[in-house]
């Protein structure tokens, strides 16, 4: 497995070996070992999603409230996509600052986004098919969507693919306009959890 930061803190590029022979091929996406040495903690899974698109669909910006916030860990598993993570977390070193990976079946990269940060994508091919895994269950009330091709965030977008949006993602706010209404989450609230401290002051682990 081979790993690259973003350029957004906290988030990682994941890239797997891929082992092929004439029956195929079998490729691990994500790899606890890996995973672990580059963020410091496992991935808690707590329910997997897939989602399968035409050329041009865009989904996103979408992220969770924080708290209780949502962790994502995604690839492509079928045809190919530009994924996109966005640093949305106000005080973030990084905020405003945005990363993009190109995705497909071929590479099976993967992207992990922490907690705070906003999620798009665009599918490059007809029956694109992206897998998630998500550190908790689906809470509509919870979900928020930034417009994902507000020019002050400047996502390089390929200009020759014809968009494809939700309903939702037409009318989402901007950046600066999600600021103004306080719907952005704080960089504090993001950050993971400082381990407790025992009585003699080491903390648990040390």
């Amino acid at each position: 497995m081979h790993t690259r930061k973003l350029a957004v803190a906290g988030g990682f590029e994941f890239t797997p070996d891929i082992h092929t022979d004439q029956r195929g091929l079998f490729v691990s996406p994500l790899q606890d070992e890996a995973f672990l040495a580059a963020v410091g903690h496992r991935f808690p899974v707590a329910q997997t999603n897939h989602s399968r698109s035409a050329r041009g669909v865009l989904r996103g910006l979408h992220f969770t409230a924080t708290p209780p916030g949502q962790a994502k860990y995604v690839y492509c598993a079928r045809g190919q996509a530009l994924d996109a993570v966005v640093d949305i977390r106000v005080g973030s070193p990084t905020f405003g600052q945005w990363d993009l990976v190109r995705m497909d079946s071929e590479s099976f990269r993967a992207v992990y986004i922490p907690d705070g940060l906003a999620h798009a994508f665009l599918a490059l091919e007809d029956d694109t098919v992206m897998s998630y895994l998500v550190s908790s269950a689906y809470d509509a009330e919870l979900e928020h969507a930034i417009d994902p091709l507000d020019p002050a965030i400047g996502l390089p977008w390929p200009p020759e693919v014809k968009f494809l949006l939700s309903a939702r993602d037409t009318v989402a706010p901007t950046l600066a306009e999600a600021e103004a209404m306080g719907m952005l989450p704080q960089y504090a609230d993001c950050l993971p959890a400082v381990p407790a401290a025992d009585p003699g002051g080491i903390r648990v682990g040390e």
